[in-house]
Protein backbone atom coordinates (compact mmCIF):
# COMPACT_ATOMS: atom_id res chain seq x y z
CA UNK A 1 0.00 0.00 0.00
CA UNK A 2 2.85 2.28 0.18
CA UNK A 3 4.12 2.14 -3.74
CA UNK A 4 4.42 6.08 -4.05
CA UNK A 5 3.17 7.63 -7.34
CA UNK A 6 3.80 10.71 -8.88
CA UNK A 7 0.89 12.12 -7.85
CA UNK A 8 1.66 13.78 -4.46
CA UNK A 9 5.25 14.72 -3.05
CA UNK A 10 6.38 11.22 -1.33
CA UNK A 11 6.74 12.43 2.21
CA UNK A 12 3.17 13.90 2.26
CA UNK A 13 1.85 10.52 0.61
CA UNK A 14 3.58 8.56 2.88
CA UNK A 15 2.61 10.67 6.32
CA UNK A 16 -1.22 10.64 5.41
CA UNK A 17 -0.98 7.01 4.85
CA UNK A 18 0.79 6.48 8.60
CA UNK A 19 -1.56 8.82 10.16
CA UNK A 20 -4.72 7.23 8.76
CA UNK A 21 -5.82 4.23 11.42
CA UNK A 22 -5.40 0.96 10.31
CA UNK A 23 -7.96 -1.23 8.81
CA UNK A 24 -7.87 -4.45 11.28
CA UNK A 25 -10.46 -6.96 10.32
CA UNK A 26 -11.43 -8.39 6.55
CA UNK A 27 -10.45 -5.42 5.48
CA UNK A 28 -7.12 -5.41 6.62
CA UNK A 29 -6.74 -8.63 5.18
CA UNK A 30 -7.95 -8.10 1.86
CA UNK A 31 -5.03 -5.32 2.17
CA UNK A 32 -2.58 -8.05 2.82
CA UNK A 33 -3.73 -9.53 0.30
CA UNK A 34 -3.72 -7.43 -2.37
CA UNK A 35 -0.23 -6.18 -1.32
CA UNK A 36 1.35 -9.64 -1.78
CA UNK A 37 -0.87 -10.60 -5.09
CA UNK A 38 -0.38 -7.18 -6.85
CA UNK A 39 -3.94 -6.84 -7.13
CA UNK A 40 -4.93 -3.01 -7.66
CA UNK A 41 -6.85 -1.71 -4.88
CA UNK A 42 -7.87 2.01 -3.71
CA UNK A 43 -5.32 3.63 -1.93
CA UNK A 44 -6.16 4.24 1.79
CA UNK A 45 -6.39 7.85 1.81
CA UNK A 46 -9.11 7.63 -1.65
CA UNK A 47 -11.17 4.58 0.38
CA UNK A 48 -11.39 6.85 3.42
CA UNK A 49 -12.65 9.75 1.61
CA UNK A 50 -14.72 7.75 -0.36
CA UNK A 51 -16.37 6.81 3.19
CA UNK A 52 -16.38 10.24 3.92
CA UNK A 53 -18.10 11.38 1.19
CA UNK A 54 -21.06 8.10 1.54
CA UNK A 55 -21.48 8.87 4.75
CA UNK A 56 -21.73 12.99 4.80
CA UNK A 57 -24.15 12.68 1.17
CA UNK A 58 -26.28 9.79 3.45
CA UNK A 59 -25.65 7.17 0.32
CA UNK A 60 -27.57 4.01 0.48
CA UNK A 61 -27.31 2.95 -3.45
CA UNK A 62 -24.04 2.58 -5.27
CA UNK A 63 -23.19 1.62 -8.63
CA UNK A 64 -19.43 0.40 -9.03
CA UNK A 65 -17.59 0.07 -12.30
CA UNK A 66 -14.70 -2.29 -11.32
CA UNK A 67 -15.20 -5.31 -8.31
CA UNK A 68 -12.20 -6.18 -8.41
CA UNK A 69 -11.66 -8.45 -4.97
CA UNK A 70 -14.17 -6.25 -2.96
CA UNK A 71 -12.34 -4.18 -1.12
CA UNK A 72 -14.05 -0.70 -2.13
CA UNK A 73 -17.65 -2.61 -2.49
CA UNK A 74 -16.87 -3.43 1.44
CA UNK A 75 -15.71 0.45 2.09
CA UNK A 76 -18.84 1.51 0.33
CA UNK A 77 -21.52 -1.27 2.75
CA UNK A 78 -19.80 -0.29 5.91
CA UNK A 79 -20.14 3.49 5.43
CA UNK A 80 -23.88 3.00 3.93
CA UNK A 81 -24.91 0.60 7.28
CA UNK A 82 -26.83 -2.21 6.79
CA UNK A 83 -29.63 -0.61 4.63
CA UNK A 84 -27.11 0.17 1.80
CA UNK A 85 -26.70 -1.61 -1.29
CA UNK A 86 -23.97 -1.88 -4.10
CA UNK A 87 -24.04 -2.94 -7.31
CA UNK A 88 -20.51 -3.56 -8.36
CA UNK A 89 -19.88 -4.98 -12.05
CA UNK A 90 -16.67 -6.78 -13.07
CA UNK A 91 -15.28 -8.50 -15.97
CA UNK A 92 -12.38 -10.45 -15.05
CA UNK A 93 -13.44 -14.10 -13.89
CA UNK A 94 -10.10 -14.51 -12.01
CA UNK A 95 -11.55 -11.74 -9.57
CA UNK A 96 -15.21 -12.52 -9.01
CA UNK A 97 -14.43 -15.83 -6.72
CA UNK A 98 -12.64 -13.84 -4.72
CA UNK A 99 -15.00 -11.11 -4.43
CA UNK A 100 -17.66 -13.45 -3.65
CA UNK A 101 -15.93 -14.27 -0.75
CA UNK A 102 -14.73 -11.53 0.19
CA UNK A 103 -18.40 -10.55 0.90
CA UNK A 104 -19.49 -13.82 2.09
CA UNK A 105 -16.81 -13.21 4.92
CA UNK A 106 -18.35 -9.80 5.55
CA UNK A 107 -21.86 -11.02 6.08
CA UNK A 108 -23.15 -8.64 2.76
CA UNK A 109 -24.32 -10.87 0.18
CA UNK A 110 -27.60 -9.47 0.68
CA UNK A 111 -26.27 -5.82 0.35
CA UNK A 112 -24.40 -6.41 -2.84
CA UNK A 113 -25.19 -7.24 -6.12
CA UNK A 114 -22.26 -8.20 -8.35
CA UNK A 115 -22.85 -8.54 -12.20
CA UNK A 116 -20.54 -10.41 -14.40
CA UNK A 117 -19.51 -9.06 -17.56
CA UNK A 118 -18.39 -6.00 -19.49
CA UNK A 119 -19.51 -2.82 -18.03
CA UNK A 120 -19.96 -1.46 -22.18
CA UNK A 121 -22.77 -4.25 -22.28
CA UNK A 122 -24.79 -4.72 -18.34
CA UNK A 123 -24.67 -0.93 -18.21
CA UNK A 124 -27.56 -0.80 -20.97
CA UNK A 125 -29.54 -3.18 -18.69
CA UNK A 126 -29.57 -1.39 -15.21
CA UNK A 127 -32.25 0.81 -14.39
CA UNK A 128 -32.49 1.57 -11.14
CA UNK A 129 -31.27 4.73 -9.82
CA UNK A 130 -28.18 5.62 -7.64
CA UNK A 131 -26.87 7.99 -5.28
CA UNK A 132 -23.31 7.26 -6.08
CA UNK A 133 -21.53 6.11 -8.92
CA UNK A 134 -17.95 4.91 -8.75
CA UNK A 135 -15.75 4.47 -11.82
CA UNK A 136 -12.70 2.03 -11.41
CA UNK A 137 -12.89 0.25 -14.19
CA UNK A 138 -10.93 0.22 -17.45
CA UNK A 139 -9.30 3.71 -17.89
CA UNK A 140 -9.64 4.04 -21.21
CA UNK A 141 -13.16 3.85 -21.44
CA UNK A 142 -14.29 6.14 -18.39
CA UNK A 143 -16.17 8.53 -20.74
CA UNK A 144 -18.11 5.55 -22.31
CA UNK A 145 -18.89 4.85 -18.84
CA UNK A 146 -20.19 8.01 -17.78
CA UNK A 147 -22.54 8.44 -21.15
CA UNK A 148 -24.01 5.11 -20.41
CA UNK A 149 -24.67 5.46 -16.77
CA UNK A 150 -24.84 9.34 -16.23
CA UNK A 151 -28.59 8.74 -16.12
CA UNK A 152 -28.92 6.32 -13.98
CA UNK A 153 -27.69 8.61 -11.30
CA UNK A 154 -29.77 10.77 -9.27
CA UNK A 155 -29.99 14.41 -9.63
CA UNK A 156 -27.73 15.75 -6.61
CA UNK A 157 -26.03 12.69 -6.81
CA UNK A 158 -21.43 11.58 -6.67
CA UNK A 159 -19.61 10.53 -9.72
CA UNK A 160 -16.34 9.35 -8.19
CA UNK A 161 -13.92 8.56 -10.75
CA UNK A 162 -10.40 6.81 -10.06
CA UNK A 163 -6.77 6.83 -11.14
CA UNK A 164 -7.86 9.99 -13.31
CA UNK A 165 -4.08 11.25 -12.99
CA UNK A 166 -2.53 7.76 -13.71
CA UNK A 167 0.49 7.47 -12.04
CA UNK A 168 1.49 11.68 -12.74
CA UNK A 169 1.21 10.97 -16.85
CA UNK A 170 -2.22 12.37 -17.36
CA UNK A 171 -0.21 16.16 -16.15
CA UNK A 172 2.61 15.94 -18.23
CA UNK A 173 3.80 14.26 -21.10
CA UNK A 174 7.34 13.74 -19.46
CA UNK A 175 6.29 10.74 -17.78
CA UNK A 176 4.06 9.23 -20.21
CA UNK A 177 5.05 5.66 -21.26
CA UNK A 178 4.51 5.12 -24.94
CA UNK A 179 2.33 1.99 -24.49
CA UNK A 180 0.23 3.66 -21.98
CA UNK A 181 -0.42 7.14 -24.70
CA UNK A 182 -3.98 5.89 -25.84
CA UNK A 183 -4.77 5.44 -22.32
CA UNK A 184 -3.48 8.81 -21.41
CA UNK A 185 -5.17 10.36 -24.41
CA UNK A 186 -8.31 9.29 -23.23
CA UNK A 187 -8.44 10.29 -20.05
CA UNK A 188 -7.34 13.68 -20.38
CA UNK A 189 -10.27 14.08 -22.55
CA UNK A 190 -12.48 12.32 -19.89
CA UNK A 191 -11.75 14.69 -17.90
CA UNK A 192 -12.20 18.21 -20.08
CA UNK A 193 -15.01 16.29 -20.76
CA UNK A 194 -16.44 16.19 -17.44
CA UNK A 195 -14.91 19.38 -15.84
CA UNK A 196 -17.29 21.03 -18.62
CA UNK A 197 -20.45 19.09 -18.48
CA UNK A 198 -23.61 20.68 -18.38
CA UNK A 199 -24.87 18.63 -15.50
CA UNK A 200 -21.81 17.57 -13.71
CA UNK A 201 -19.52 19.98 -11.23
CA UNK A 202 -15.97 18.38 -10.75
CA UNK A 203 -13.18 18.37 -8.50
CA UNK A 204 -10.09 17.02 -9.30
CA UNK A 205 -8.15 15.86 -5.99
CA UNK A 206 -4.31 15.10 -5.95
CA UNK A 207 -4.61 12.04 -3.60
CA UNK A 208 -3.87 8.19 -4.51
CA UNK A 209 -3.40 7.87 -8.33
CA UNK A 210 -6.26 11.12 -8.51
CA UNK A 211 -9.08 11.27 -7.70
CA UNK A 212 -12.69 13.45 -9.60
CA UNK A 213 -15.40 13.83 -7.93
CA UNK A 214 -18.25 15.22 -9.67
CA UNK A 215 -22.37 16.60 -8.22
CA UNK A 216 -24.96 16.22 -10.53
CA UNK A 217 -27.02 19.10 -10.68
Amino acid sequence: MLDLSNINLPFIEEYIRNVLPENGGLLGEIETYADENHVPIVHKEVGALLQVITKAARVKKVLEIGTAIAYSTLLFCEAMGDDGHITTIERNRKMIPLAKRNIEKAGKTENVRIMEGDAVVILKQLKDKYDLIFLDGAKGHYKYFLNESIDLLNSGGILVSDNILYKGMIATDRLVVRRQRTIVNRMREYLRYICNHPHLVTSIIPIGDGLAVSYRK
